[in-house]
């Protein structure tokens, strides 16, 4: 199917390096998404209802507070946790913030141990690096996780190992990590699990509840500019019950009940850790998109960005001089995420010339996680290291990232213009 006219802004024409107009190509939704017209024509029909929330009094204040509420309902629903009672979700900014957030929240003290892996985005990383002992599961020679390291790390830390943090799908690669399987590993060992799901949410199914006890998820991230509503919004989806206690990350107006001269009582979850005035649109369009999606169904969302990515995918292997990083055989845990290079061409120039020349948009570099793209590219740390602080950059890859809205016709370009700059 063609999903294109559920979308904003992505016909208009832009002007090329040769004074040419063309309709672009994005191939960088893994960077972020373009809005789906439903969620531009909500921000049209209240943006004369704004008002404050949870703050005063009023019709437009009670109107925005109400929708502000609803909004989580359909967070909630989405993941198969409505009536489920475990679950609360708390608004943030992006994934970034909820990670760093939820590092803040369930990290205890300097001696805890939490395990994530050499696969991670930055976001999901870093934030744990200041506030525990991190333990770090390598991938193999394509970049895979085995689930089976996660449980002997467990076994050897002796309950040391209280968070387990994992990517729901990578950002460079799009593999589809086993969320459940994981889950029911973490578990086992009394520990607790957080899924950056950044690059998952708006091409999978997930039902956090899982099949069982054992599979579910315990917390759960998300940005909503990677999920066609990109105006600032995120999510904690997390169990109530670890969060209930906890002193919040971020502190000020509107997440307590009273403040004195020397004490303060904190206010209710999920509002205790939403301090200041909230992003009231980019909320609304947030659980919106979030509906949408689950409406259009992700069976028809998997088929068609399925095609798409093994059309890209079967086209590229037989370029000459192009190099594709992950398993290109076996891709049915993988999103359309692919990324490549071009046989002695700068990655830089490689995406620049796509852009400029003929409205092609992708990502170079190394997309937010060093540590992984450095691995697939087979860079030592210490080159790395050398690399960047010498300011040459020499080591990088290039991006293509598939969104719903996307075409066959559209893969085709890119693979003509592809196979010229490998060519010459």
């Amino acid at each position: 199917m063609n999903y294109r006219y559920l979308f904003d802004g992505i016909d208009e024409k832009i002007k090329l390096i040769d004074g040419y107009y063309v309709t672009p190509i994005n191939f960088d939704n893994g960077a972020t998404t373009p809005p789906l017209k439903s969620v531009m024509k909500l921000i049209q029909d209240n943006i004369k209802n704004y008002g404050p929330i949870a703050r005063g009094v009023g019709p437009k204040g009670e109107f925005c507070t109400t929708e502000f509420a609803k909004a989580r309902e359909t967070i909630l629903d989405f993941f198969n946790l409505k009536e489920s009672n475990t679950h609360t979700v708390i608004y943030t900014k992006s994934d970034t913030e909820s990670l760093n957030m939820l590092a803040n929240l369930l990290v205890k003290n300097k001696d805890d141990m939490i395990l994530t892996t050499r696969m991670e985005h930055h976001a999901n990383d870093l934030p744990f690096r200041g506030v525990g002992k991190v333990v770090y599961i390598d991938v193999d020679n394509l970049g895979r996780i085995n689930i089976e390291n996660i449980e002997e790390e467990l076994i050897k830390s002796e309950g040391k190992i209280k968070l387990v943090t994992i990517t729901g799908a990578s950002n460079v690669t799009g593999y589809l990590n086993p969320i459940h399987d994981i889950a029911k590993i973490v578990h086992k060992y009394n520990a607790k699990l957080i899924v950056d799901a950044a690059q998952l949410i708006a091409h999978v199914k997930v039902d956090m509840k899982g099949n069982s006890k054992d599979e579910e998820i315990d917390f759960l991230t998300f940005s909503a500019h990677k999920a066609y509503a990109p105006f600032g919004g995120g999510a904690i989806v997390g169990l109530k019950k670890y969060l209930k206690d906890a002193t919040p990350f971020l502190s000020g107006g509107g997440c307590v009940v009273g403040v004195f001269d020397e004490s303060v009582i904190w206010g209710p979850i999920p509002e205790r850790f939403e301090a200041g005035t909230q992003n009231f649109f980019g909320v609304i369009t947030m659980a919106k998109a979030l509906k949408d999606l689950k409406e259009l169904g992700f069976h028809n969302i998997e088929l068609h960005e399925k095609k798409i990515k093994d059309y890209l995918i079967e086209e590229m292997k037989k370029i000459d001089n192009v190099i594709l990083y992950g398993d290109i055989n076996n891709t049915s845990d993988r999103l359309g995420v692919i990324t490549f290079n071009v046989k002695d061409k700068n990655y830089e120039d490689v995406a620049v010339k796509m852009a400029n020349e003929k409205g092609i948009s992708l990502r170079c570099g190394k997309f937010c996680a060093h540590p992984y793209v450095n691995r697939l590219l087979g860079v030592s740390d210490e080159d790395a290291y050398k690399d960047i602080v010498s300011g040459e950059h020499n080591y990088g890859m290039i991006r293509a990232s598939l969104g719903l809205y996307n075409t066959i016709e559209e893969a085709s370009k890119f693979i003509k213009e592809l196979k010229l700059i490998a060519k010459n």
